[in-house]
């Protein structure tokens, strides 16, 4: 027979087995917000069981000798004796909680964090909305339950130490840990703002996620900023350089110009590919409603290779292809320039990075175009915190952001690779990143003739 999970384990099984259904990251990114919170409470609850014994589950009762020479426990007399449901409503929903139940103790247990007959929490969904809220300080968590219970209802400061501690060591481990195993292909850099300070702008949250030579999806790198200025990303970027990572075949970013200058000093050798999906945005905005429709339509028009017209069915990627849509900016230009011509301006301004992704494998271009994909995990996780309106902190704010697209990065696709397109990326790994060195530098003095007297 099967061995039954502990409740606080069985919630992490429930939560690691979302991410392995192919269901859509909204729903996932939902239905973690719901377990998130059973997790956060299941594990206070046990956490105050253990104080209260005096012992954690499945540990042994240790005696000590008494000055008459007897042998007494040094614990609390009693055990546990399996759980009940307990419902607690919150703003995601009522969720279920497995309440301990203990025999042969010489006292009533009675959870400070429900008491008797508490079955409304607000407090706890603070720390956990849309996934593990990690990283909030011990006096964080105590005020936000004394607010919402009562100052009697707040958990100790050993329970809420263990809870909180324990995640942020994770994270902590998980931005320190080396990179140099890792070697990309591709790697996606984008920011979002969250509030993080009272008082004070949204500030931005920088993510790097990439795609590996092997054709697999890893989650690089994240931390909070102060701006999305060149020092700041370059700070971000260099943390990763010196922990190992090396320099992509392509970068993939919108047109931050921080990001820009800090991508090409840092990984000098790469390629850069502006996101079409942010340069969309950028052209249509300067377009009226009425006309935004057909603009759009000829701006995608654009890059789709589904009629390739004078280059025929065996197109190369490369210069040729670049060239092709180049001329199709053009052609795009001379027809709506007289009309929008800030609209114009806006597109061809930095074309060329526009095209750079039609130097890689055919196969991999409507993924490597844009960097849309980590902005919507961004915009879910955005939408799910909202309830909580301000983070407490910045620590906060960046542990929740890591683990919500920690858990949807094992759910993220990976990369197809064929023959030609290995044989592609191998050929611009050379060309960029190892490139021939000259034997003969022509530069250097002619050696004086042999026959010439000394």
């Amino acid at each position: 027979m099967a061995r039954t999970l502990p409740p606080v384990q069985a919630i992490r099984a429930e939560i690691d087995a979302l991410f392995t259904e192919g269901r859509d990251l909204v729903e996932v990114i939902e239905d973690v917000a719901r377990l998130g919170a059973r997790l956060i409470i299941q594990t206070a609850v046990e956490a105050e069981v253990d104080a209260f014994l005096g012992r954690a589950r499945y540990q042994r009762a240790a005696t000590v000798t008494t000055t008459g020479g007897d042998e007494e426990p040094s614990v609390r007399p009693g055990y546990r004796n399996g759980h009940c449901p307990t419902t607690v409503k919150t703003t995601s929903g009522p969720i279920t909680i497995a309440r301990p139940k203990l025999r042969g103790t010489t006292e009533k247990f009675a959870s400070r964090l429900f008491g008797t007959g508490v079955t409304r929490t607000h407090a706890l969904e603070t720390l956990v909305i849309a996934s593990f809220v990690r990283g909030l300080s011990v006096r964080d968590v105590e005020g936000a339950l004394a607010d919402a219970l009562g100052p009697e209802a707040a958990l100790s400061k050993s329970t809420v130490s263990t809870i909180c501690q324990a995640i942020v060591a994770e994270y902590d481990a998980w931005c320190r840990r080396d990179l140099t195993s890792i070697e990309l292909d591709y790697l996606f850099l984008d920011a979002s703002h969250f509030k993080m300070h009272d008082g004070q702008r949204a500030e931005p949250i920088l993510a790097a996620w990439g795609i590996t030579t092997a054709g697999k999806p890893v989650f690089v790198g994240l931390a909070a900023a102060g701006s999305e200025s060149t020092d700041a990303w370059h700070d971000f970027l260099t943390d990763l350089l010196v922990r190992g990572l090396r320099p992509p075949l392509l970068i993939v970013s919108d047109g931050a110009p921080g990001l820009i200058s800090a991508a090409e000093q840092v990984f000098a050798p790469s390629l850069r590919q502006r996101c079409l999906v942010h340069r969309a945005r950028n052209v249509l905005a300067k377009v009226s409603t009425g006309d935004q429709a057909e603009v759009k339509a000829a701006y995608w028009q654009i890059f789709d290779l589904g009629d390739l017209g004078d280059l025929g069915d065996d197109v190369k990627v490369g210069q040729q292809l670049v060239d092709w849509v180049q001329r199709r900016i053009d052609a795009f230009a001379d027809t709506w320039a007289g009309r929008y011509p800030a609209a114009v301006k806006c597109l061809l301004t930095d074309r060329q990075s526009l095209t750079t992704y039609l130097r890689f494998p055919i196969e991999h271009h409507k993924r490597v175009r844009h960097s849309n994909f980590i902005e919507r995990t961004f915009g879910e996780t955005r939408r799910c915190v909202k309830v909580i309106g301000r983070f407490p902190g910045e620590t906060s704010c960046v542990s929740l952001v890591w683990a919500v697209l920690d858990r949807a990065a094992r759910g993220w696709r990976g990369f197809s690779l064929t023959s030609n397109g290995l044989r592609i990326l191998q050929d611009l790994r050379r060309a960029l990143l190892h490139p021939p060195v000259q034997l003969h530098p022509t530069d250097e003095p002619a050696l004086a003739p042999a026959t010439e007297a000394a």
